[in-house]
């Protein structure tokens, strides 16, 4: 039988950067059988995990504007963001290494009634077992980072599947952390086509399961996995925006395209939906607008670009569809709304989209932003929260009774006061509510998801 293969592509160009062999059933059941023995033959020393994670560090920082060039080839983010990307991965093993030092079981009560009097009882905590990984194409290094290096720090063997049009970061991660030191087999990766990655996913010697993309593919895994496998699904939302009285216009303004365009919105918190007063909506729309036909779009690798390509050109023709379904549906114009290139499109600012519109409904994942004028703030807050989907919100006002009012009537998971839905750092609790996900990510949090407690009783 042929050995399937999987070509990675230089997004903006095609070019082809790599022809990978792709993982069969049979590698994929030896993944699992590696990993399940690895668990099973007991973890590294805890100080073992904090030299290995130690030393990573060191060697991602020394490939600092390698793996900055391959995000921006393999995945479409500008060079100049990719490097921060790759700052904030070395960060995030730093992080891992400083929750493994706060780890630390818990002493419970037991002479609260008279049956427990005479028992001492106090927590352990262990590693859950085999970890498998699906990852996005949007942050190839630090998902990776959010995926991998807790499942490292709490001694649990991990397969990550990553996206398969960004491979790349992820196989160079793998190697510098063998390189660190862990020994073969508790890290590997998984190149697999859709049938094989579900065999990986739902097989019943996965005992955590760590997921990020798109809702419909998540929630349909998580109804496959085996009893007892526990999950996290990180997925995305149509990020809204509620701008009230603020001074700071012109700022407000600049940070409103960054947030909506960043990686060329192809970020799950991407500022989408913006709600402005009714006599200020046309002018603000102007302005946003204004700012963002500045742009520069191309290859990501250019230093001077400001928006990289979309990472697939059937993403140009869906977000070209969704715009012209919109101007058609009521929206109007006011920049871009055409496609530059196969794998381009312009930096778009619609005016008062209908509510049924899928930009209105739906994760755009491109660079166009919707700003809606309100009547009142309670009708912007009333279809701020009008979808299934609740991720990161912001509002944006200098009347810190109205902001605090807003951020509490917002369902999201977090609410942003004068920020943008873009924000994080990577120690706060990141998640979705309704469908756009289940349990809580970042990577102290990941770690306790990764990490079971061990009750021991005995008589005093």
């Amino acid at each position: 039988m042929a050995v399937e293969k999987l070509i990675v592509n230089q997004v903006y160009t095609g070019a082809v950067l790599a022809e990978l062999e792709m993982h069969d059933s049979t590698q994929v059941d030896n993944l699992l059988s590696t990993a399940l023995a690895l668990h099973q033959s007991g973890c590294l020393a805890v100080y073992e995990r904090i030299q290995i994670l130690q030393k990573l560090a060191e060697l991602v920082d020394a490939e600092h504007e390698d793996f900055s060039r391959l995000i921006a080839n393999e995945g479409g983010k500008p060079i100049r963001d990719a490097r921060v990307e790759v700052t904030r991965a070395v960060n995030g093993i730093h992080i891992a290494i400083t929750e493994i030092e706060n780890s630390k079981g818990v002493e419970i009560p037991m002479d609260l009634s008279a049956a427990g009097a005479g028992h001492k009882a106090f927590t352990i905590l262990e590693p859950i077992g085999v970890v498998v990984a699906v990852s996005a194409f949007n942050h190839p290094l630090n998902l990776s980072i959010h995926q991998v290096i807790p499942a490292i720090a709490t001694g649990c063997p991990i397969i990550i599947k990553p996206a398969s049009v960004t491979p790349l970061c992820c196989l160079r991660l793998a190697e510098l952390i063998e390189q660190a030191g862990l020994p073969k087999g508790w890290v590997q990766v998984a190149l697999t086509n859709l049938e094989n990655s579900e065999k990986l996913v739902t097989d019943s010697r996965v005992a955590f399961f760590s997921f990020i993309g798109s809702a419909k593919v998540g929630w349909y895994l998580k109804s496959k996995l085996a009893p007892g496998t526990r999950c996290a699904l990180e997925h995305g939302g149509v990020a809204p925006l509620i701008f009230a009285e603020y001074a700071d216009e012109d700022g407000f303004i600049n940070g409103v395209v960054k947030a909506s365009m960043y990686h060329s919105g192809q970020v799950c918190v991407s500022v989408q939906r913006v709600y402005v007063p009714q006599d200020r909506a046309q002018a603000l729309a102007q302005k946003i607008a204004n700012v963002a036909a500045k742009q520069v779009v191309g290859d990501a690798i250019n230093e001077d670009s400001d928006l990289g390509p979309l990472i697939l050109p059937k993403e140009t023709d869906r977000i070209e569809a969704w715009v012209d379904e919109a101007i058609k549906e009521g929206a109007t114009l006011i920049t871009g709304g055409k496609r530059i290139n196969a794998v381009s499109f312009e930096p778009t600012v619609l005016l008062n989209p209908s509510k049924i519109s899928k930009v209105s409904t739906h994760e755009i994942f491109g660079p166009v932003v919707c700003v809606y004028a309100y009547q009142s703030i309670d009708d912007a807050i009333k279809d701020a929260n009008s979808l299934d989907v609740s991720f990161q919100s912001s509002v944006f006002s200098d009347d810190v009774e109205v902001a605090m009012d807003v951020a509490k009537k917002l369902e999201a998971s977090a609410v942003m006061i004068n920020d943008y839905t873009t924000f994080r750092v990577d120690w706060m609790p990141f998640a979705g509510r309704k469908h756009s996900g289940y349990g809580i990510g970042g990577i102290g949090y990941t770690m306790k998801d990764m990490l079971e407690h061990k009750m021991i009783v005995t008589k005093a």
